[in-house]
């Protein structure tokens, strides 16, 4: 590392893989824009500059990271504010300049150019460029540094000031190589100005690149794995004097950062934290694109299998590789081995990744946590089974930052379509989601939360987006399966059934009410209606379940018969009675994954449905008949037909 800031500079190669710059250059009239411009482009200052330049390409060879940077001039004129607006919305990096011996329009930039950047949105790295430099009073000595700090204090988007002059040919070069290396080289993703560290997801990178290097698994990079580290990132060995010289540059500021293994990760994030200090982001920049981060450091498509094409009524699971290896990883981190990670050990085995998605919806609050916030081996499972349905890519990309070191699309399998399990009459699947419906007050978040296993609460709260609950429940005589309960608001029914494909993702829906009211019991039935209708409509039907909660409370007068009467009716298993708030859960989740598994089973079937079903029967057989009727003439004509020609023939 001691030669990566200069290796990575001279190298050619763009390892950011972008294939252009797009610089805007903004600013008052009379600034000296289109001069700049000219002047950086032919390497002469112009004689006589149109009032609005087009756009203007440097060489791919101007600047060593061979990126090709494009410079757009902009009118300074009011009436084409909003053609100004469209061109800095387009900007990879903006120049706004002002003139050296104008301070008016040094001021004009934090008055009116810098907070019109914020209202359009335009969040790129700006470069303040003081033109003119040529023009300005001898006598009077100004200290950039001092002017700009309070503008850079209020204005963090500001990468850098320089002041510049066209006709003495004074740094025009450097303006447009800062505004290019702020794109390529950005200093917000790395490194907290304000605080002088490097920033928290620029770490967790660095860590588990330095994790991936120490090949022994020490906790330390020899001198051979740092060699090995210089080789893959910028193409150059380091002599053993560099090696000896980057320890001592570590040694000398921080003792731990070097023991009689070689470099430990905080040597190893202190020198990166120096490079970055000493302007050379290149350096680690070099070093985060080796591994695939981009600029989110984020690992880049690239590192990541394409995107899964799906049929609706498919879905994605974890691999047993991938399962095997979790149980491995979580093993791994239960370091005080109580059978469950605790918040420091799941964030201890998320500090490789760009954060813990656990940490956020719909995650957060959606498996089994113990006693003290840990997650159970089939909570950590149940939370990977929820990720990789809802968001394949991003479980593959978590699994990658963890360290899964298979083929990445061997992490997953796609299931089976569900119109072909219910032809066969039974499921493959290991993860089932379950759609809940029912009235506000039915019971439906009670439910989910006794999944996993949180106490019950007589505080209502309205859902208003939907939630899920996840979690594994043993089947008899079965390995365990993972259900995903997913709340619906009765709200967002409309919107839900508002898409052809919406049920499509529904292995069953099961639809709550309070079975002590009848309003309750009459909204459920609509809803089993409408979603019953809407699978039949779009070919999605699904098995659905009626569930009476709050069975502790008096039914409503009529509430067997009624529910009775409908069940038999649309052809489905009598309503699942239970009182979360006793426990009596009537084994009700067994329930759902049993008819979640023999999906041709208890399908409702509305009055719709039958009279099309009865109606695409009569045409059918109409059809038939028509067929055997054409059948027989067609026959009597051809048997005419040879009893004729004999006839003919005889005569």
């Amino acid at each position: 590392m001691a030669g990566g800031g200069a290796a990575a500079t001279n190298a050619k190669a763009n390892s950011s893989g972008r294939t252009g710059i797009r610089i805007v250059v903004a600013g008052e009239r009379g600034t000296g824009k289109s001069s700049l411009i000219v002047t950086a482009v032919t390497d002469d200052f112009p004689a006589d500059v149109p009032s609005l330049l087009p756009p203007m390409r440097l060489p791919v060879d101007f600047y060593p990271d061979g990126v090709p940077v494009t410079i757009i001039d902009t009118s300074s004129s009011v009436e084409n504010r909003g053609k100004v607006a469209e061109e800095l919305k387009r900007a990879d990096a903006v120049v706004l300049t002002y003139a050296c011996d104008q301070p008016a329009t040094l001021d004009r930039l934090s008055a009116f150019w810098l907070p019109e950047l914020r209202r359009l949105e335009v969040k790129v790295p700006v470069i303040v460029v003081g033109c003119k430099l040529d023009l300005r009073d001898d006598q009077q000595t100004v200290n950039l540094e001092q002017v700009m700090s309070p503008i850079m204090q209020q204005f963090r988007e500001i990468e850098t000031c320089i002041e510049c002059s066209a006709i003495k040919q004074i740094q025009i070069p450097e303006v447009f190589f800062y505004a290019q290396k702020a794109v390529l080289h950005p200093t917000a993703p790395l490194f907290d100005q304000e605080a002088q560290t490097l920033k928290p997801r620029c770490v967790r990178a660095l860590k588990r690149i330095f994790i991936l290097c120490d090949h022994d698994r020490d906790g330390a990079l020899s001198d051979a794995e740092l060699n090995d580290f210089q080789v893959k990132c910028f193409n150059a060995p380091l002599q053993p004097s560099e090696i000896v010289g980057v320890k001592r540059v570590v040694q000398e500021k921080l003792p731990e950062g070097v023991n009689d293994r070689g470099l430990t990760l905080t040597g190893f994030l202190f020198l990166h934290a120096l490079f970055i200090e000493k302007g050379r982001l290149e350096t680690t920049w070099t070093v985060l694109r080796k591994f695939g981060y981009n600029n989110d450091i984020r690992l880049s498509d690239s590192q990541l299998p394409p995107s899964i094409k799906l049929a609706p009524d498919q879905s994605v699971e974890l691999s047993s590789e991938a399962l095997e290896f979790l149980k491995g990883i979580f093993l791994l981190f239960d370091i005080d081995g109580d059978g469950a990670l605790k918040p420091a050990e799941l964030e201890n085995l998320f500090s490789t990744a760009p954060e813990s998605p656990f940490d956020e919806a719909p995650y957060k609050e959606a498996a089994e946590k113990t006693a003290l916030g840990g997650l159970s081996l089939d909570g950590f499972l149940s939370e990977w089974a929820l990720m990789t349905l809802l968001d394949p890519i991003r479980s593959i990309e978590n699994l990658i930052y963890i360290g899964y070191a298979g083929d990445p699309s061997s992490a997953i399998r796609i299931t089976r379509r569900r119109q072909l399990d219910r032809k066969k009459q039974q499921s493959d699947r290991t993860v089932f989601q379950c759609f809940v419906f029912g009235p506000k007050k039915a019971g439906k978040s009670a439910l989910l939360s006794s999944l996993i296993g949180r106490p019950f609460s007589d505080i209502y709260t309205s859902t208003t987006e939907e939630l899920y609950a996840v979690n594994m429940v043993d089947q008899p005589g079965a390995n365990k399966k993972t259900l995903i309960l997913r709340e619906i608001p009765e709200d967002g029914v409309q919107k839900l059934l508002s898409k052809k494909d919406s049920l499509a993702a529904c292995d069953i829906a099961i639809f709550v009410h309070d079975s002590s009211d009848e309003y309750s019991w009459k909204r459920a039935t609509e809803l089993l209606v409408e979603v019953a209708s809407h699978g039949e409509v779009t070919g999605y039907e699904m098995p659905c379940l009626i569930i009476a909660a709050k069975d502790d409370l008096d039914p409503f007068p009529t509430e067997i018969q009624d529910s009775t009467r409908v069940s038999q009716d649309m052809g489905i298993e009598a309503p699942i009675p239970l009182s979360i708030k006793l426990r009596d859960f009537n084994n009700v989740f067994r329930k759902i994954l049993s008819a979640a598994e023999h999906p041709h089973l208890s399908i409702p079937e509305t009055e719709a449905g039958r009279s099309r079903k009865q109606y695409h029967r009569l045409i059918n057989r109409s059809l038939m008949f028509v067929s055997v009727g054409a059948a027989v003439a067609i026959v009597g004509l051809a048997a005419y037909r040879v009893y004729a020609a004999r006839k003919n023939a005889s005569g």
